[in-house]
């Protein structure tokens, strides 16, 4: 499956929770699915499987990952000693298109990501353009310094979609955030059933 370039709105709405990573938008008073026969989806009783899907796929939008590249996530994970589930989520968030939007530099990480690709933003002093880079502890990252007055990032710092989570560290003169510490497995912005996702690929890898 390739990334999602629809409307997002809807893709929340089907989810039933929102999704900051994907958009600064809000479902409002519609609550219920998308589509004629939304109501009725929200009566009717999910089965065990639709559950799971929802979860994982709460995780694949928001953080803007095909399902081949959260397969091989997952696997990563699954190598580690700790709890599967919070090592899906520690991956996920240091993601550079991901820590981008969490330092407040881009309003979701779609536009992270395009920051990170058309070559504005920096990883430990060096241009960085591969938006799935794994960020480590203690790795700094920012705008270039030809494009520390981007318009985009300045709105976004103005008005950030999210608080500034604490294991990022910011220096506003340069724009610099570093990455202080590893986040925990409860660090997504979004509700989440992480067993259920854990479920999902149990019998799929």
């Amino acid at each position: 499956m390739s990334r999602h370039t629809g409307p997002r709105l809807k893709i929340m709405r089907a989810l039933g929770t929102e999704l900051p990573g994907l958009s600064r938008k809000t479902r409002g008073e519609r609550e219920q699915p998308p589509g004629q026969h939304g109501a009725r989806k929200v009566a009717g009783r999910k089965s065990e499987f639709g559950l799971q899907l929802m979860e994982k796929q709460k995780l694949r939008f928001n953080y803007g990952v095909s399902e081949t590249q959260l397969r091989r996530i997952v696997k990563d994970a699954r190598r580690d000693q700790g709890a599967t589930g919070h090592k899906i989520v520690e991956l996920l968030e240091r993601r550079l298109d991901n820590l981008v939007f969490r330092a407040g530099l881009a309003p979701t990480i779609p536009a992270a990501r395009q920051l990170v690709s058309h070559g504005h933003i920096a990883l430990n002093g060096r241009r960085a353009t591969i938006p799935s880079i794994r960020v480590k502890a203690g790795d700094a990252f920012g705008p270039v310094e030809k494009s520390r007055n981007l318009l985009a990032i300045k709105a976004s710092l103005a008005e950030p979609a999210l608080e500034r989570p604490e294991w990022i560290a910011f220096e506003e003169a340069s724009l610099t955030a570093r990455l202080s510490h590893l986040p925990d497995g409860d660090a997504a912005p979004f509700p989440l059933d992480l067993q259920r996702v854990v479920e999902y690929y149990a019998t799929r890898l």
